[in-house]
């Protein structure tokens, strides 16, 4: 990642909310121009006006909210993601780094789990991932540079019952991600994934909503009963994931490719 900000792009999917929207941050703060994707135009527009107000306690470095540049795109539209990609590029420049972190599948209790949730699960988080980020590597590639991070989900690895359908296309895209980081580390692009667990969302309450519906308890009961099981004894902020988002895409990961790194507490524990 050059450290010139006149040359430097970053392409953040799903930028106007949570996870997505702390990497925009992050990179901003860093001087880097940022090109914020998401479907909805006023959370783009909310999104933007977020980063002119001063720092919380006057922390952090100030933000140049004029070099985050919004794209209201539906990335479940391949045609659309590959024009967004031409469309960045042209007026830009070259995309130096992509942070995808848009889309989410819901989650579905037994009972309304069908061959169309599959579909919905697939579209809203796998294809608006590889959409963009195939274009992207393709360029990224032809240049001999480039770094992208996918923002995935522990649900990946290990399977719920409510997230049977999300958990598949997560694992799908862990798959692509190391294939794509091993397909293209001799051209000189790197690729990795940071699966998070339990982060403070608005997808954690749309994630109890549905657990609600099945078990007939409360979301605040069933909130505190997936933080008890998480050994930190909290849930991850978004600003956290942020900052390994940097990290791999930087060159200080100049030899990190092919990562799939865990942020969920150490709730899974797997090796």
């Amino acid at each position: 990642m050059t450290n010139d900000a006149g040359t430097s792009v970053v392409l953040v999917t799903g930028a106007s909310k949570g996870i997505g929207l702390a990497c925009a941050r992050i990179f901003l703060r860093a001087g880097r121009r940022v090109v914020g994707v998401a479907r909805d135009p006023a959370h783009l527009a909310a999104a933007q006006a977020s980063f002119a107000e001063a720092p919380a306690g006057g922390a952090g470095a100030p933000i140049d909210a004029s070099a985050f540049i919004a794209e209201p795109v539906d990335l479940a539209d391949a045609q659309a993601a590959l024009r967004l990609v031409e469309r960045v590029e042209a007026t830009h420049g070259p995309i130096d780094v992509l942070v995808n972190a848009a889309g989410a599948a819901r989650r579905y209790p037994l009972d309304e789990l069908s061959a169309a949730a599959y579909r919905q699960a697939m579209d809203a988080k796998y294809f608006t991932y590889i959409n963009v980020m195939q274009p992207v590597v393709e360029r990224m590639a032809a240049r001999g540079r480039g770094s992208i991070v996918n923002i995935v989900g522990q649900g990946g690895r290990q399977a719920m019952p409510l997230h049977i359908a999300g958990g598949a296309a997560n694992s799908a895209l862990m798959l692509a991600t190391v294939g794509l980081a091993r397909a293209w580390a001799h051209r000189g692009v790197r690729v990795n994934a940071i699966n998070p667990g339990l982060t403070r969302t608005t997808r954690v309450d749309e994630g109890l909503e549905a657990e609600a519906r099945a078990s007939g308890r409360s979301k605040a009961e069933l909130l505190a009963q997936a933080i008890e099981r998480i050994p930190m004894g909290r849930m991850a902020e978004p600003d956290e994931i942020a900052q390994v988002a940097f990290f791999l895409a930087s060159d200080a990961a100049s030899y990190v490719s092919g990562a799939i790194i865990p942020m969920d507490g150490c709730a899974t524990s797997v090796i």
